[in-house]
């Protein structure tokens, strides 16, 4: 792997599969990608991929793993692993659903029976569990022989959690990553890696000491391939720090609101105060695959700042609105708001090309969801047609679509950002960063070496310059 920019992709939506995504990256973006993040390409029951029926195929609707490869060979690739869960179609569930406690599987799953002492969550301990969802984090489901019993699940109904303590779901890890490995992952993502260890008595998110032998175990499975692992925690960045204190690779997942924040008020103490703590170890985003994350940034605003900016957001965004966070497009996480980035900023182009700017010039590998790529407005086209409030950032472009979008003057303005920020020795991870801010003003400047590089910027009017300082 190296330190160029990272691009975030479903295999099927930068053309219809692996291979037209290979024929556009090719084509346009050799130069302003050094890897890819391939959102979760396995045959899948839900939730766009995350609901894997199995790891050892790609979902032929995208290809292979040659296609894998094959991209393999011209960039470092990110793939994802759901630790948590595992789909209710997969082979281990259904197995044990037909045959039950003569399952081979009888203990692949959380069974609330054996996790409760009695078969129940008691008074207060249902209350204490972590979740994100306004429902206990369970289905209930029916065997081959009539009888019913819960079982976790802290997502959605396909999405059936898997007992990290067991012998089964260990050789089922062990096994999968290995696999990944074997497959061209440089980097495997562990989703929703905080649910994953559940105990009694605690808030089942992040649960320590566990949580930390877990994380070992699968350190020492990946080092003899050479392959690196993301945790993905969506809380308050003190857990981030946590990680990185241990020399894991994080998430900045609080630099997107810290941005929209600074951008909307034409100041940067916030983000300065974040841009200096943060670790060179990370990756650093502005979009993803889901909405714009608030709880991460809990602790790095204030509490009226926080509330401020996601007012700012619903206000002055282009059709930005609270009803696509809501139950009635099927969310209830409410800590995330559901918007394009570019959208956020009212489709502002001297304003997004300034975020991708200070996100480029912060510490970390940068991540350009595709959306992004393309400077992205809402599509409430999809979003409508699946209820999925999710979807609005999640558009299909065709092969002739992704041509229009590149003669934007915004989209080949972000891909020279992009070139810069892969091609000078000042962004290395090894080099080091400084911020000033005072009113509207904002400067970064990256150096390694006799290296050096500044981006200085008006918050208010969004106009700026970078500056080649090197020796």
């Amino acid at each position: 792997m190296n330190s160029k920019i990272m691009l975030i992709t479903y295999a099927n939506s930068l053309g219809r599969n692996l291979r037209e995504l290979a024929q556009v990256l090719d084509r346009w973006f050799t130069e302003a990608l050094g890897g890819v993040h391939i959102l979760p390409f396995f045959p899948s029951s839900a939730d766009r991929g995350f609901a894997p029926v199995r790891y050892d195929t790609v979902d032929l609707q995208f290809g292979s793993f040659d296609d894998i490869a094959a991209l393999g060979k011209r960039y470092y690739l990110m793939f994802d692993f759901m630790l948590n869960h595992i789909s209710r179609q997969s082979p281990f569930f259904i197995d044990f659903q037909q045959k039950k406690d003569a399952s081979a599987y009888r203990d692949f799953f959380l069974r609330y029976a054996g996790f409760w002492e009695q078969g129940e969550p008691g008074p207060g301990q249902a209350d204490m569990i972590y979740k994100r969802k306004d429902r206990e984090p369970s289905i209930e489901i029916t065997f081959a022989d009539g009888s019913r019993e819960k079982l976790w699940c802290t997502f959605g109904d396909e999405q059936v959690d898997i007992n990290m303590a067991t012998p089964e779901v260990q050789r089922f890890i062990r096994d999968t990553l290995e696999d990944m490995c074997r497959h061209g992952a440089s980097f495997i993502r562990l989703d929703a890696f905080a649910y994953a260890v559940k105990k009694a008595g605690t808030n089942c998110f992040f649960v320590e000491p566990d949580i930390w032998m877990l994380l070992d175990d699968i350190k020492t499975i990946l080092e003899p391939f050479g392959v690196e692992f993301l945790p993905e925690i969506h809380e308050h960045y003190s857990i981030q720090m946590k990680l990185a204190e241990r020399g894991y690779w994080i998430y900045d997942f609080a630099l997107p609101v810290l941005v929209l924040h600074a951008l909307y008020n034409h100041s940067g103490v916030y983000l300065k105060q974040w841009l200096d703590m943060s670790p060179m170890k990370q990756f650093t985003t502005l979009d993803t695959h889901d909405g714009i994350g608030i709880v991460d940034v809990k602790g790095l605003l204030p509490d009226a700042e926080i509330q401020k900016v996601q007012e700012q957001m619903y206000n002055r965004g282009a059709n930005v609105k609270k009803v696509y966070s809501s139950a009635a497009y099927n969310n209830l996480d409410i800590y995330q708001v559901n918007t394009t980035f570019y959208s956020a900023l009212n489709n502002n182009d001297n304003a997004y090309l300034l975020a991708r700017a200070i996100q480029f010039f912060a510490p970390g590998i940068p991540q350009v969801y595709y959306v992004g790529l393309l400077a992205g407005v809402n599509d409430l086209e999809l979003m409508e047609h699946t209820k999925n409030g999710r979807d609005i950032n999640r558009h299909y472009y065709s092969l002739e679509e992704i041509e229009d979008q590149l003669k934007r003057p915004v989209v080949e303005k972000l891909r020279q950002l992009m070139i810069l920020r892969n091609t000078h020795q000042a962004f290395d991870l090894q080099g080091s960063i400084s911020v000033e801010t005072g009113g509207d003003r904002l400067t970064i400047r990256r150096s390694m070496g006799k290296a050096a590089i500044s981006l200085e910027a008006n918050l208010r009017d969004y106009h700026f310059r970078i500056i080649d300082c090197t020796r």
